[in-house]
């Protein structure tokens, strides 16, 4: 129907202001709303502002009620959005027909969209032949392309990003201007003759020559064929890349790079080619195709072609990803091999971003660089995520799904405006206002002063682009934490109070916001186990049972609170948490005398064990922890894994993961050891004796490490169930929440998940929102929301 029809529609022309708010700028919402507006015949226009959208529309009611309708239903693939509103207006329509008008300023209520993959309308322009910008690595549209990883400030206009350098084309600004392109806007647009470049260079900044009738990324493919190490400027840093299959390369890239265990990331051209080395299903596939495009960890098949040990050293997973630029797709597409595709950094500090930087910093890692000029203002790390249960479980959430914000449930609306400031490991810091929580990208551990000086140039960038000034600042109870003394810094600065928040209830809350479990909810029951936290008794924690809701929390529970005799070298250090567990449960000298012929005792007789038993009575550098974590050490240690030193955090209790998996796919089930449970006062304290005594016993009669790990998995399953079961008989709460970062464990949540719901339980986990403490800051602002509320 033309808008002559529509004209002839029955009724008297009204006229409506529609405020739209959510992710709605940057993604060709102005564009759609100006095609469906045209379609139907209504006049008025629309632009953008700091709130988001404002649409102005006249026309007949079931015209309006109509655009209505299809504008929630039709909105552009990356556009999200929390609220329509409507009010009449009162005055004739300006226009004679539709115009979008300029964007105009205010107080930036808007939010900024994620980087997203390349759409495929684009990757088909840019890989036809015939098309003008057939293999341009920075195609792009406003169904994709690069966000966060350029913006400067918003309204979302090009002036604002790092491409207000390049000036486009005519070509390029007749679609910018045309409101029935796809480029409509698309701030990023650009083509061979007008926008960015690639440059390929050798280790010491020198051009490289191309060869006759080569590309630039042609004569990169040739360099990785060949067994060179690139360094690869992407869309949010640099990657190290090098042929997956070449051991040679990959053992140079470990050994340059001084990452000798962690696993690194894959890259394939097509999830046909992941295919091969690991198990996809349609919904792993969704994943990798999904305009996040993620690092998706992968069981490898049993039938896979080798790979290099190097690959991920001792792992049954790979985290693969494809591509998600059209830089990436098209040098993949000249390989016939996955890539390694890590981040391009020294060890432990940031990705880099600038060019000079990398050529200074990567010259002795890389052999050759392939740069672009355009810059990388904020930098993104790749997102990493994983497969529970069919759902999906995001472990490091940056590119892609950052910054998208949280649209908190019922009771939040008239909450004031908070920064919450994060913990210490796999740091987010996060902003609310107006109901909605803004949790930033990962940016890293904070005991790095590289780390450290990237997250406060982070807190500047996000606040000075929302206007952000909050009322409350919340931060972790550990004082000692980076986070916590920013966070009391920016308390100082902006004037305000700091709330302390304690570390545990942070996860839990988390997990109810992102679940929408409304403020006024009932208290859920929340496990959590981690590494560490600092308690509110004085005490670190690490295995709790919290009965809590949005303003406070009682510890009903939690696991043997065991000495960590050298303090912080117990989260490296593998052997002296074995060492302590053993002492505490049953006394390092019966475990010598009982078992002399183990391999482990005569390991651990050679280590300053009195040392640490003095350490342990006299209670110097030598914490009570109820940590989780450090009993997969304990574990770990006394079957040999990574006794000495873990050379990345989590490493023990992954492998002990894996040998766990490793007994998973056998049918025959095995019974877990015993446990033993006391009150503490008000408490329930899970206790390991009996698990020890007969775990030792196994080990003993030469029962296989892969059985000894999948009966400690089942030890803990049945004991988390089991007080759980039992807290009911005093404790009133019927929906659970599983978090912490040892719940990243897939084999431990489905456990745990699977015989709670058999008990009649709702069981929430982390899904979006990291389970380890990248979401902690989420939980922290919830929390600092709430008691505020309560004292309005």
């Amino acid at each position: 129907m033309d808008s002559a029809e529509h004209n002839q529609d029955a009724g008297d022309v009204v006229g409506w202001r529609v405020r739209a708010r959510g992710l709605v700028q940057g993604v060709g919402f102005r564009p759609t709303v100006w095609q469906l507006a045209t379609e139907l015949g209504l006049e008025g226009d629309v632009i953008n502002d700091g709130s988001g959208v404002l649409i102005q529309l006249w026309g007949t009611e079931p015209l309006l009620e109509t655009f209505f309708t299809r504008l929630q239903k039709d909105h552009p693939p990356l556009a999200r959005i929390d609220t329509l509103a409507i009010e009449p207006l009162h005055l004739p329509s300006p226009h004679t027909g539709f115009v979008i008008g300029k964007s105009t300023s205010g107080a930036i209520e808007t939010s900024i969209v994620p980087d997203a993959a390349t759409c495929p309308d684009c990757l088909r322009e840019t890989m036809d032949p015939h098309d003008r910008r057939h293999g341009y690595p920075f195609t792009n549209c406003t169904h994709c392309g690069p966000r966060l990883s350029i913006i400067k400030a918003l309204p979302y206009d090009r002036s604002a990003t790092s491409m207000a350098d390049f000036e486009m084309c005519p070509k390029c600004r007749a679609e910018y201007e045309d409101p029935a392109n796809r480029r409509f806007h698309a701030q990023p647009n650009a083509c061979p003759d007008c926008g960015p470049q690639v440059t390929l260079l050798d280790a010491s900044g020198e051009p490289l020559a191309i060869a006759s009738g080569d590309t630039v990324l042609s004569q990169c493919a040739t360099l990785l064929k060949g067994g060179s190490i690139v360094a690869i400027k992407g869309i949010g840093g640099f990657h190290l890349a090098c042929d997956a299959t070449n051991e040679e390369a990959v053992n140079r890239l470990r050994e340059r790079k001084r990452r000798y265990g962690k696993p690194f990331a894959l890259m394939a051209k097509s999830v046909e080619v992941i295919g091969i080395y690991c198990e996809v299903d349609a919904k792993a596939r969704a994943i990798l195709e999904g305009k996040e495009a993620p690092i998706l960890l992968l069981d490898r098949r049993v039938d896979a072609p080798p790979l290099p040990d190097a690959i991920a050293p001792g792992l049954n997973r790979l985290g693969f990803m494809v591509p998600y630029t059209p830089l990436h797709h098209v040098l993949l597409n000249l390989l016939d091999h996955p890539l390694v595709m890590t981040s391009g950094n020294l060890s432990h500090n940031p990705q880099i971003t600038d060019n000079e930087q990398a050529l200074k910093d990567l010259s002795s890692l890389a052999d050759a660089f392939l740069i672009h000029d355009r810059d990388i203002v904020n930098r993104l790390d790749d997102s990493v995520v994983q497969m529970v249960g069919g759902e999906i479980q995001v472990i490091r959430r940056a590119r892609g799904y950052a910054p998208e914000p949280l649209l908190l449930p019922k009771g939040f609306e008239e909450a004031p405006t908070i920064f919450a400031a994060g913990a210490e490991i796999k740091n987010s810091f996060c902003l609310l206002r107006k109901g909605e929580a803004l949790v930033s990208h990962h940016i890293g551990d904070m005991e790095n002063p590289s780390v450290q000086s990237d997250y406060r140039q982070v807190v500047r960038l996000y606040t000075s682009i929302r206007e952000f000034e909050p009322q409350v600042v919340a931060r972790d109870m550990h004082e000692g934490y980076f986070a916590s003394r920013v966070g009391l810094e920016l308390a100082s600065l902006w004037q305000r109070e700091a709330m302390a928040v304690q570390h545990h209830h942070a996860h839990v809350a988390a997990v109810m916001a992102e679940h929408q479990l409304p403020l006024d909810h009932a208290p859920v029951l929340g496990v959590v186990f981690d590494g560490l936290g600092a308690g509110d008794d004085g005490k670190m924690w690490g295995g709790e049972f919290l009965l809590a809701d949005y303003r406070g929390f009682q510890q009903l529970g939690h696991i043997d609170s065991i000495p960590m005799p050298g303090g912080d070298r117990c989260s490296v250090e593998p052997w002296r948490n074995s060492f302590a567990h053993l002492q505490q449960a049953l006394g390092w000298d019966h475990v010598a005398t009982a078992y002399p012929g183990l391999e482990f005792v005569r390991w651990m007789s050679e280590q300053p064990i009195r040392q640490l038993a003095t350490m342990m009575e006299r209670g110097l550098n030598a914490p009570l922890a109820s940590s989780t974590g450090r009993l997969f050490d304990a574990v770990a240690g006394v079957l040999g894994i990574c006794r000495e030193r873990q050379l990345y955090e989590g490493e023990a209790a992954t492998r002990l993961q894996v040998l766990a998996e490793n007994r998973a796919l056998d049918t025959v089930p095995l019974s877990a050891y015993p446990f033993d449970t006391e009150s503490d006062g008000d408490r329930q304290v899970i206790l390991w004796k009996r698990m020890w005594m007969e775990l030792l016993d196994d080990l003993a009669s030469d029962t296989s490490h892969s059985d000894i790990a999948i009966k400690f998995h089942q030890t803990l399953i049945r004991a988390t169930t089991e007080v759980i079961v039992r807290l009911t008989e005093t404790h009133q709460f019927k929906t659970i929440v599983l978090s912490g970062g040892v719940f990243q464990n897939h084999l431990l949540l489905k456990g745990v998940s699977s015989k709670l719901q058999s008990e009649g339980f709702e069981v929430l986990s982390p899904r979006f929102y990291p389970a380890n403490d990248g979401g902690i800051s989420l939980g922290q602002v919830v929390i600092c929301a709430a008691r505020a509320l309560a004292e309005q």
